[in-house]
């Protein structure tokens, strides 16, 4: 998951070798924003000519596998996390019209390597035990796109160590793998509702949007984007991105609180200033607990009390531009 080498396991010296030629540049920049004024931020909501091209709406009895996949592993993303990623309905299924992705608190044993890890290790089906069981669902191989408004209604899961994400992955890494072909994340929140001196609400209130970019491990750089949300911690909101050529904002419920544009990242496999954010990326869901983000922050570690913890999706939705024919404020010059 985003915000550590995740790739660390699949550097070779040859691709090291490779990263030597990339130009020195800032490796990590985390910015804190403030919320918008009101009525002073983009509502793309409210544009016109913005066109449904995909959705779930957790409608059915159980999760549609014509649109979503699992990633099955033991691997831990690269960032020391604690879970196990199963197929199983105990950590992910539909009911009452809500996608809910469960972390239990529970040995088990599976995968140690994804599949596009496996070929870079000496003992490729090694098996891996850990002490936490989660979900990892993606729509790679099933729905992918270039650009538009990517939106996810959830309820964000609460204590020390959890780590919710939604985030994006390039379909085709046609810059090279992680970082040089991107990763978007659209929302991840660490340790929310721990104890936390500097939040408004004196609890762990904080959202992240995060772009990862730059040179093959350990070249990688990122740009984030963090801001206290106090309302995350209660109920129901909605995650997006507004992606289009040479520029992306995120979104809570509809307005837009952070933007960053082409000159604000860079690939060591093009010259192209769109690049990476110019190529087809699919869609992720997980929920994650421990690694480094969350086991360094709030009160530091994992609290293995209150399990199990949910993360609750009510619905995705990717609309794309279609602006032709339409007047007044259309999403093509809302930009």
């Amino acid at each position: 998951m985003p915000s550590l080498p995740r790739l660390a396991l699949l550097a070779t010296t040859a691709l090291l070798g490779a990263c030597q030629s990339v130009p020195e540049r800032p490796k990590k920049v985390i910015t804190q924003v403030e919320r918008p004024a009101p009525g002073t931020a983009r509502t793309p909501a409210a544009e016109a000519g913005w066109g449904l091209v995909w959705s779930d709406e957790f409608d059915g009895v159980e999760i549609d596998i014509n649109k979503w996949q699992f990633d099955v592993d033991c691997w831990g993303g690269g960032n020391n996390e604690r879970q196990c990623y199963t197929d199983r309905p105990a950590n992910a299924r539909v009911r009452d019209g809500v996608l809910r992705i469960t972390a239990h608190r529970e040995s088990h044993t599976g995968p140690a390597y994804p599949p596009h890890v496996k070929a870079s290790m000496p003992d490729p089906e090694r098996q891996a035990t850990k002490p936490f069981t989660s979900a990892r669902m993606v729509t790679r191989g099933k729905a992918a796109w270039q650009y538009g408004r990517i939106e996810v209604r959830a309820k964000l899961p609460q204590g020390q160590g959890t780590w919710p994400a939604i985030w994006m992955l390039p379909e085709n890494n046609a810059y090279g793998t992680w970082a040089s072909s991107g990763e978007i994340d659209i929302l991840e929140a660490v340790n929310l509702g721990v104890p936390c001196a500097k939040c408004p609400a004196g609890r762990e209130d904080t959202i992240l949007g995060t772009l990862h970019f730059g040179g093959l491990w350990p070249d990688n750089a990122l740009k984030s984007a963090e801001m206290h949300a106090p309302e995350v911690l209660e109920g129901f909101h909605t995650y997006g991105i507004v992606w289009a050529p040479g520029v992306i904002e995120w979104t809570l419920n509809g307005e837009v609180f952070a933007r960053q544009q082409a000159g604000d990242w860079w690939s060591a496999g093009s010259a192209d200033p769109l690049a990476p954010f110019d190529q087809r990326f699919h869609l992720i869901l997980n929920l994650a607990i421990g690694g480094g983000l969350p086991e360094e922050r709030g009160l530091g570690g994992v609290d293995e009390s209150g399990f199990p913890k949910t993360l609750e999706v009510d619905w995705v939705r990717v609309w794309q531009c279609r602006p032709e024919g339409v007047s007044g404020k259309s999403c093509e010059g809302g930009r």
